[in-house]
């Protein structure tokens, strides 16, 4: 997938003028956020999980090279077939060899975050397969030649019109004049398309939320159940994966299961969680005879030994780009490439480059709330501190940006000199901007002021005023 990161402010403030979008966006607070908060207070345990979540994975990545060996053994045991793919390149070329192997003409997919990384469905379409996705989101997304906006809802950016307008204008082989004026009748126009689908498909590619060591397992948590039809109808089955996919036990799975859910959807539990352990066996009334597990790097190993680990804990239930306020005011599109929201921001940078990443690492308040709601406790505004600090080394940013810091910072290196010039400054902005209480320009700040005005110093500063409280204390 190519990354238009680099555009991001021209990409949000064409989002931001996007009333369709805004109408939609509309629901996120409402929705998954009144959601979660429920959930989370429904659990008296649920901070304590998190903590526990946080040690499993922090284990596990730092002893990922054994857990990846036993997850092979016991998967290889059970009949998978286990590829590892190094790079993007390694594992559509894996793929689409399992499937030219398999005779395939048409594959089904269940969401895949990885899969949209390595730009599968485009590889596999040029080789002459009929590629469907099965995620009704995703499915909505597909038909639009879009890519998803989030990573557990990837048409939220769509409205209920737009979504009847695609389907009449597709399925043009149903009734014209069929109704379609409630969710469930889209819902059960695209369920009727995609059934046959399913019953055709030679080859099913999932991902999978965790993979298990101690079984050579794979799990799948979707609400949909298209997943498990994925996986089950076709006679071969693909896991696509990340490295750090892997956990060590049943146990560990149940017990980030718990948080998984709550932070996503607001579920105790999902509708579908689906373990699966090799492909059919002779006692099976169904399943794939060929299971294929596909396990992707591509430039997550770089970062374990880097301070940008912690973004590697991630179990992708987009809790963060729920509560930001910057998603919740553009969108995911407007990130450029993959993964949206603060995840992606600092994700991205790691997976393809701090340059490539563009403005990724800004694009952020540092209001707290998404490490405030991460249910593995990533520091993420730390994170992006990080990547900022890398883009200033690289000299990514622009020169008036730089300038501007660099004449910031040697004040604030200079404490008696800073003193000084807010002691005159504060107060001689205070008398200017005292009528009115606001400033509609000034020099140096018109990035602020061509949107909104600057509000007027009170006359004092902080230390002025600290000092005042101080001594006033003391009489």
């Amino acid at each position: 997938m190519n990354s238009t990161s680099h555009n991001f402010k021209d990409n949000a403030r064409a989002a931001l003028g996007d009333k369709q979008l805004q109408d939609a966006l509309g629901n996120l607070k409402g929705g998954l956020v009144a959601q979660r908060a429920r959930a989370r207070d429904a659990l008296p345990e649920f901070e304590d999980l998190r903590d526990v979540a946080r040690d499993i994975k922090n284990h596990t990545l730092a002893n990922l090279d054994l857990y990846m060996e036993a997850y092979e053994k016991k998967a290889t045991e059970a009949g998978a077939v286990v590829h590892f793919a190094p790079t993007a390149d390694d594992a559509r070329a894996i793929i689409l060899e399992i499937c030219q192997q398999a005779g395939a003409r048409i594959v089904t997919k269940g969401k895949s975050m990885v899969s949209e990384e390595i730009s599968l469905n485009h590889h596999l379409e040029d080789a002459g397969l009929e590629v469907v996705e099965t995620d009704l989101g995703e499915y909505l997304v597909q038909i639009r030649h879009e890519t998803p906006s989030h990573i557990i809802a990837p048409a939220i950016h769509l409205t209920q019109a737009q979504v009847e307008a695609d389907f009449r204008r597709l399925h043009t082989h149903l009734p014209k004049e069929r109704v379609l004026v409630e969710p469930a009748q889209l819902v059960n126009e695209a369920r009727q398309i995609l059934r046959e689908k399913f019953q055709r498909a030679d080859v099913g590619i999932t991902g999978a939320n965790f993979l298990i060591a101690e079984t050579g397992s794979s799990v799948i948590v979707t609400n949909e159940g298209n997943g498990d039809l994925t996986q089950s109808l076709a006679k071969t089955h693909i896991v696509l994966a990340s490295i750090e996919k892997l956990v060590p036990t049943l146990e560990d799975v149940s017990t980030i299961i718990r948080l998984l859910a709550r932070s996503a959807t607001g579920q105790e539990i999902s509708t579908y969680t689906t373990f699966s352990t090799g492909g059919r066996r002779p006692t099976d009334p169904d399943g794939p005879v060929n299971y294929h597990v596909v396990i992707l790097d591509n430039g997550r190993s770089d970062l374990l030994a880097t301070e940008f680990r912690e973004v590697l804990r991630c179990i992708r239930c987009g809790a963060c780009m729920n509560h930001c306020p910057v998603y919740n005011a553009v969108g995911g599109h407007a990130y450029g490439w993959v993964y949206p929201g603060p995840i992606g921001s600092v994700l991205t940078p790691g997976l393809i480059g701090v340059k490539a990443a563009g403005h990724l690492p800004n694009a952020s308040t540092f209001c707290g709330r998404c490490e405030q709601v991460c249910p593995m406790k990533i520091p993420l505004p730390k994170l992006m501190r990080h990547w900022r600090e890398a883009e200033f080394q690289q000299k990514d940013n622009s020169a008036g940006f730089r300038a501007g810091l660099g004449l910031w910072s040697y004040f604030a290196r200079r404490p008696k000199l800073y003193h000084l010039a807010a002691k005159i400054g504060i107060p001689m902005l205070g008398a200017l901007g005292r009528r009115r209480g606001r400033f509609a320009w000034l020099p140096l700040t018109s990035g602020w002021t061509k949107h909104r005005d600057m509000p007027a110093p009170q006359g004092r500063t902080f230390q002025k005023l600290w000092a005042e409280h101080k001594a006033g204390a003391q009489r």
